[in-house]
């Protein structure tokens, strides 16, 4: 959520920047915004007078008792009581007008970082840098689902289960897709220093509100209610989110705290599965494990001095390019632009793995600084030098998504009988095994 004393103070170069986002008009009703400001501003200073006013005539009464002056005080009583109902009204008013804002900024995208290249889709992003070269086979490539069916993919029973968008995976392929998950968090926890964790695969709303999937998102999420009592209906609040990624619950660890300051950086990373609706995607990779309603991601979290966060945007791309450099994949870092950007991160860098099958790269992770966008969602705060409280920076990176890394190893590590070599990083975790056939 954007800090609305800035709103306050340049409301002009905060919609400039929101401008070179994707559809600016639907981030921030300016008139509303403006209007609810206004009336905010007259009650307050209204409400202000109103309790000067009362305090002043206590003080009054005070003096006036201890002269013996009783009907001066009696007066001045009267006028307290005239005013009681104008001021409940102004504060309960002034409650309301706060809440409508609220509302309002939860509806607000981040402001881009200066840094972020300016585009209106993803063709406005910038290329930072490749590395390793895509492999040229001596026979025609196939793609993950061709190459996958025969070792353990199970597209059919994916659909019969739970219908479209869902996978299953037995043998062969199910323990490679184990071994990379397994492979993932160790490299994470053993050389880059993340807390391993295990979380609930369900949260509340005010978690999901806490990062920025809600309220705005909702369609993207699916939803369960916690079962009622004697055929009763079942409250909102009682609602459960499977996670749409681990990001949420690990983000959350720091809501509503303060930290100290010596306890930063906090670097958390999980291995969960990830569940979202892919509203509005159908149509788009319907073939294969691109894009799934349930797929599995190691995620990496970290919450740092607001100082640090652009050094650990770098540094966690880094450590995502690990995981892909150690597997021999071929890949490239974009710098993603405005318009293409997610809506709490400042500056997001994703990283594209090569797929042989489609000559192409594909997103793999997704690094982003979200700066202080969720911690005032979430009041996520650590105590300064100088003993005051201020709002940490929170970031997110996959590393990485597992069933898409799966499909990068496929494909790239496919031979022309069928079979495919299982990368020597993933040996130990095969109990040694070098190859998979069918």
């Amino acid at each position: 959520m954007l800090d609305i004393l800035l709103l306050r103070k340049d409301l002009d170069t905060a919609i400039a920047r929101l401008e070179t986002r994707k559809k600016p008009q639907a981030f921030l009703n300016v008139e509303a915004f403006q209007a609810l400001e206004t009336e905010r501003k007259t009650l307050q200073t209204r409400t202000e007078e109103l309790q000067s006013q009362r305090n002043q005539l206590s003080k009054q009464i005070g003096m006036l008792m201890g002269k013996g002056d009783k009907e001066g005080a009696e007066a001045a009583k009267a006028q307290v009581a005239a005013s009681k109902g104008e001021l409940e009204q102004s504060a309960a008013r002034l409650e309301q007008i706060q809440a409508e804002l609220l509302t309002l900024l939860m509806a607000v995208p981040n402001l881009p970082h200066e840094s972020v290249p300016v585009g209106s889709d993803e063709t406005g992003n910038v290329e930072v840098r490749r590395w390793g070269q895509p492999a040229s086979f001596a026979f025609e490539a196939k793609d993950h689902v061709d190459v996958g069916t025969p070792l353990g993919l199970d597209f059919d029973m994916g659909v019969k289960l739970s219908g479209s968008r869902f996978t299953v995976m037995k043998g062969p392929i199910a323990r490679l897709h184990r071994a990379l998950a397994q492979f993932m968090l160790d490299l994470q926890t053993q050389q880059h220093g993340y807390t391993e964790c295990y979380v609930p695969y369900a949260v509340n709303a005010d978690s999901l509100k806490g990062t920025g999937q809600l309220p705005k998102f909702e369609g993207d999420l699916f939803a369960a209610k916690k079962g009622g009592q004697d055929g009763e209906p079942v409250p909102d609040n009682a609602a459960l989110y499977l996670i749409p990624t681990s990001e949420v619950p690990l983000t959350n660890f720091v809501r509503d705290v303060v930290v100290a300051e010596s306890d930063l950086p906090i670097k958390l990373t999980a291995h969960t599965p990830c569940f979202r609706s892919e509203a509005g995607s159908y149509g788009r990779d319907t073939r294969g494990m691109i894009r799934q309603h349930q797929f599995d991601k190691v995620e990496m979290v970290q919450i740092v001095h607001p100082d640090k966060s652009y050094e650990a945007l770098e540094e966690m791309t880094r450590h995502a390019e690990a995981v892909l450099q150690q597997l021999g994949l071929p890949y490239r870092v974009m710098a993603l632009c405005t318009g293409d950007m997610g809506f709490g991160a400042a500056k997001t860098y994703d990283l594209e793995v090569w797929l042989p099958a489609q000559n192409t790269y594909r997103e793999i992770s997704s690094v982003s600084n979200c700066e202080a966008f969720q911690a005032r969602r979430l009041q996520a705060r650590f105590k300064n030098a100088q003993g005051k409280n201020e709002l940490v920076h929170t970031l997110n990176g996959s590393g990485l998504a597992v069933g898409r890394t799966l499909v990068a190893v496929l494909e790239n590590y496919q031979r022309a009988d069928g079979t495919v070599e299982v990368p020597a990083v993933l040996r130990p975790y095969m109990g040694g095994v070098e190859v998979l056939r069918p």
